[in-house]
């Protein structure tokens, strides 16, 4: 963010405690998807390949061999459909995990479909692997929206996030007082003007407590030289606030190191699945008025 393997029937996750609008919901439609497939004499309609009028959602994970990141990622986009029941949303992993990209892509059948990244900025695999995939993929017309981040809805769930480790907004008025955004890293140093404006984000929304951005591979300064800055400036009290999209070996030697306060990833935080839809329709929304829904080549929708 588990060793690749052949992909076997889901067991179905724990329903969260919904109203019973949102169980209704539910379950009309899926109970309508499965009418759709049985002809009015009780037979099964054939499956065939046919264009959608609404492009699919292909949220592009980057895989993990630790296994609470596939389950973290599965009940995100759970969340995302209870938000748009009607679309068709499915997942592809760039490495480490099944379904890989290309088997999605392929499964999707001809038709549109957006390439929404579970990417936290704008690294390697978003500007050049996420659009090479679509490429390949030539019985789509597709999109590659932008990478999650920077955006308020991802400063809002990290502020959370740390809520529910222990932080307090009284920590605000701490001189002591300090947070490193832990993330994963990239060569490309668009990846770090990313990390950098979301640190600035989420500095203001936690009342200007100083925090620091850190990398846990691939650029500097990782999170004990943050550390140790921060201790310099007399900054003892400091918190980690964790800037991935779900667990894994990153996320969890990140955490390792911090001192005290350490909070979870993003995960299924209902402000991430709000934020997968808005950038779905924010690359829908930036094709030209009297063009396709999509078009090639395939382009990357701005942030």
């Amino acid at each position: 963010m588990t060793e690749t393997a052949p992909e076997h029937p889901r067991e179905p996750l724990p329903l969260p405690l919904d109203s019973t609008a949102q169980l209704l919901t539910r379950i009309t439609s899926q109970l309508g998807n499965q009418l759709s497939l049985v002809s009015l004499n009780g037979t099964r309609r054939p499956m065939h390949r046919t264009r959608r009028s609404t492009p699919a959602l292909v949220a592009v994970a980057h895989g993990s061999r630790d296994p609470r990141a596939l389950h973290t990622v599965l009940e995100l986009l759970d969340r995302v459909r209870e938000l748009r029941p009607a679309l068709d949303v499915r997942l592809g992993h760039i490495e480490l995990n099944e379904p890989l990209l290309p088997d999605t892509l392929d499964a999707v059948g001809p038709g549109d479909a957006v390439l929404v990244p579970l990417l936290l900025g704008r690294g390697h695999h978003v500007r050049h692997d996420l659009p090479l995939a679509a490429a390949a993929a030539t019985h789509l017309r597709t999109r590659v929206a932008a990478p999650l981040g920077p955006h308020p809805l991802l400063v809002e769930a990290l502020y959370e996030r740390l809520l529910e480790a222990g932080w307090r907004d009284g920590n605000g008025t701490d001189r002591n007082a300090a947070v490193v955004l832990a993330a994963a890293g990239s060569r490309d140093p668009r990846s770090d003007v990313d990390a950098r404006r979301t640190a600035a984000l989420l500095s203001d929304r936690l009342g200007g407590v100083p925090v620091v951005p850190a990398y846990a591979s691939a650029a500097t300064p990782d999170v004990p030289a943050a550390l140790r800055a921060l201790a310099a400036r007399g900054r003892h009290r400091v918190a980690l606030a964790s800037y991935f999209t779900a667990p894994g070996r990153f996320a969890t030697v990140s955490a390792a190191a911090a001192p005290g306060i350490a909070a979870a990833p993003l995960g299924a935080h209902p402000a991430m699945a709000r934020l997968l839809l808005h950038r779905y329709d924010q690359a829908l929304a930036a094709t030209a008025p009297g063009q396709a829904p999509l078009t090639h080549p395939h382009l990357l929708a701005t942030a």
